[in-house]
């Protein structure tokens, strides 16, 4: 039995990276091209790394920022799709790829708040790295996704009478991309939204910092919750947003395994509703009508954002 349930939870932190890739064409299964900067610091803990992707180009460069899947106990930032880095790089657009810490060590809201320190500092190298700082847009599959739409979302986390350079740049975004992410990590409202047991996600308790769905009603946890959830941030100043979902977009089944739908469109469904109260605009797709290689639609997307 216990084999059994490792096996369940190997499969549900893999469904992250998997999203990912998904939609790729053959044709896009590249090499990747060496990064100009690889595994720079952007903090001091071993997993706040970066590589970096820079153009020819003779004006500052957009930037498209990757930031990777899986459950936020695994992934790696190697997993970004070559055919974005090979479509951003031939339209002089640069790219980064993030780490961040996960959560069997550094429980929420540090994977989030360390997606905002990147941002931050891509910003603080904009001179030495040709950035446009006006035009940064962040993209990811589940975890990453996640991480993306919490920076959508979120107030700027800027401190401008910070000691420190890094921490006095803008956290902000001009677009996001989300592949299956979550608009919100209560558990409670996964129930409410998802049904079945997808509130039961094992990386959920992780990122808690508790054992059991026992203690998901601690009073203490709600204030983290709120903090992580980037539905709880939407505001009339935000930026669009591309999202892209395959889960089935229907009730789970009776016999639904712990952490099941917690890829599901209904996340997408409600983010829809509390952008369309403020006026923030959106792209939505589901897989079963999309023809095509959803990371090309999302660059196209980007481009926009970026010439605006």
């Amino acid at each position: 039995m216990r084999r059994q349930f490792r096996s369940i939870v190997v499969v549900l932190l893999l469904a992250g990276t998997a999203l990912a890739t998904l939609g790729q064409s053959r044709a896009a299964q590249v090499s990747k091209p060496l990064p100009t900067f690889a595994n720079v610091h952007y903090g001091e803990h071993d997993r706040q790394v970066l590589d970096f992707w820079k153009p020819e180009s003779q004006k500052p460069t957009p930037v498209v920022v990757y930031i990777h899947g899986g459950g936020f106990v695994g992934g790696d930032k190697k997993s970004i799709q070559p055919v974005v880095l090979t479509q951003c790089l031939e339209s002089g657009i640069s790219v980064a790829a993030i780490h961040y810490r996960f959560v069997t060590t550094h429980p929420f809201p540090a994977p989030q708040m360390d997606g905002a320190r990147a941002i931050q500092f891509l910003r603080y190298k904009a001179k030495e790295w040709n950035i446009d700082p006006r035009r940064i847009a962040a993209y990811g599959g589940s975890a990453g996704a996640g991480i993306s739409m919490f920076l959508a979302y979120h107030d700027d986390l800027a401190e401008p009478n910070s000691a420190d350079p890094v921490a006095r740049q803008s956290s902000r975004l001009v677009a996001a991309g989300s592949f299956g992410g979550q608009s919100s990590y209560d558990p409670r409202v996964i129930k409410q939204w998802i049904g079945g047991r997808a509130y039961e996600h094992p990386s959920i308790f992780k990122c808690y910092n508790i054992k059991s769905v026992d203690e998901i009603d601690k009073p203490e946890l709600q204030k983290v919750y709120d903090k992580v959830s980037a539905i709880k941030h939407v505001s009339a100043d935000d930026p669009p947003i591309f999202m892209f979902y395959s889960e089935p977009d229907r009730d789970l089944p009776p016999d639904a395994k712990p952490g099941q739908g917690i890829h599901h469109p209904r996340f997408a469904h409600q983010l829809k509703k509390a952008l369309d109260k403020v006026g923030v605009r959106y792209i939505y797709y589901h897989s079963s009508e999309f023809k095509g290689d959803p990371h090309l639609e999302m660059l196209k997307f980007f481009r926009s954002q970026f010439g605006r």
